[in-house]
């Protein structure tokens, strides 16, 4: 009995330990709406993307951790995977240890500069029409240009991660690709192009770094990367906080695409945004260009406003218009919930 008894108190003290040396969290957005583009019909949308998550970290000693992190993407409207055509853990997948030398981690996720960007633009990297992460913030550069149809352009799969500390607001951050194919389809040369075969390895490897200062009210960024095709991106941006309630933000972006294109080989982008808290709510605001060589220029305006029913539910309104060949509005609203 005394034995039985010794043992179950070891294993509720070997359980508590674990406990505390442990956790992992499960996390996620649901986010859908109404969005209506000029020329074509009203559809349920969304603003953000809708993801499932499940994140955590063991405490190793020594001040080191093991931590790791999955992503499901999801269609609110459909119940389906993010466009179908997408990994299960299209969000990321990464695994690694965190300690005093930073972070460093191994798998699928967003690049340096695509992860470090998103603080820059008015919408915080939401995917919505009205947003402007998908093509002016990063001049309409892809970051996994090989990567199989159908599937996120943002993101470096078969990826060493890294993150410094944080030195006085500043922090480097680097992402290298392996070469390995990631299931291209097969792009013929033409005038305009040079041809790619399917499946294709890259002739060197895919990297990206940004480095970052962060105080109370200045944050600035710049950042270099180089894709699969060997495509060059140069970015930088700032935002100030000149009350607390108010941010303004700017960024550039040059492409250099010279490697893969014969013609138009070069584009730049730049955008001004802010983001105004009143009351229970946030206005969002941005205007911006992008100018192709060669190619007519894209010109967005738009304005936004979410309204927090709670810490983690809110309302948004949308509007936004893009002009370039033909000009196009859009208007969307609908619900976000963090869960």
């Amino acid at each position: 009995m005394k034995k039985s008894l010794v043992a179950l108190a070891l294993f509720g003290a070997f359980a508590a330990t674990a406990q505390a040396q442990s956790s992992v969290q499960i996390y996620g957005t649901i986010d859908a709406g109404l969005g209506k583009t000029t020329g074509e019909t009203t559809k349920v949308t969304k603003r953000d993307n809708n993801k499932l998550g499940f994140k955590g970290t063991e405490d190793l000693g020594n001040g080191l951790k093991a931590i790791f992190q999955l992503e499901i993407r999801y269609e609110s409207d459909t119940g389906t995977l993010e466009s179908n055509a997408r990994p299960l853990f299209q969000g990321q997948s990464r695994v690694g240890l965190q300690g005093d030398f930073g972070t460093v981690r191994l798998g699928r996720g967003l690049t340096a500069f695509q992860e470090s960007s998103t603080g820059f633009e008015p919408w915080s990297g939401m995917p919505t029409p009205a947003g402007f992460q998908t093509d002016l913030t990063v001049a309409a550069y892809s970051s996994d240009p090989l990567s199989a149809p159908g599937n996120s352009r943002n993101r470096f799969s078969n990826a060493v991660f890294y993150n410094s500390p944080v030195f006085s607001g500043f922090q480097i951050n680097a992402t290298v690709a392996a070469k390995e194919a990631n299931g291209n389809a097969a792009v013929a040369a033409t005038a305009g192009n040079r041809a790619v075969p399917a499946n294709a390895t890259p002739d060197s490897n895919p990297y990206s770094v940004s480095a970052t200062y962060t105080n109370t009210q200045f944050a600035a960024m710049a950042a270099y990367e180089r894709n699969a095709l060997e495509a060059k991106l140069w970015s930088v941006a700032a935002s100030f906080n000149p009350i607390t309630e108010l941010k303004l933000m700017a960024s550039y972006q040059h492409q250099d695409d010279s490697n893969f294109k014969l013609v138009n080989t070069d584009t730049k982008a730049w955008l001004i945004g802010a983001n105004y808290d009143v009351g229970p709510g946030k206005v969002r605001a941005g205007y911006g260009q992008k100018t192709p060589d060669g190619v007519t220029k894209t010109k967005q305006a738009s304005l936004g406003y979410d309204y927090n029913l709670s810490k983690r539910t809110y309302l948004y309104a949308d509007i936004s218009n893009r002009k370039d060949a033909v000009s196009k509005t859009y208007i969307g609203l609908g619900v976000h919930h963090n869960f």
